[in-house]
């Protein structure tokens, strides 16, 4: 099981992401909004601003302070490591 850095310490499992979004637009507002209602949002910005909003396989959604750009870029750095193997 692989583990990456999402920001301030945060580390989550890179096995269990389905995608990684940007939070601007209505719908992945809404989104985060019905999962919070579900008590299914981690939010794991430090209370920072939330720049990327990253889907679990769980159904849970994780907030982060770092940009998705980075944490996609993170992601691809484990997976190369990975094949590397």
């Amino acid at each position: 099981m692989k583990f990456i850095n999402i920001g301030y310490g945060n580390i989550i499992s890179a096995n269990r992401i389905i995608s990684v979004i940007v939070p601007g637009a209505a719908p992945i507002k809404r989104l985060v909004q019905e999962a919070k209602e579900k008590s299914l949002v981690i939010d794991a910005t430090s209370g920072r601003k939330t720049r990327a909003v990253i889907i679990m396989d769980t159904g849970h959604i994780v907030l982060s302070a770092v940009q998705p750009d980075t944490v996609v870029s993170r992601l691809n750095k484990d997976i190369a490591e990975k094949e590397d193997e």
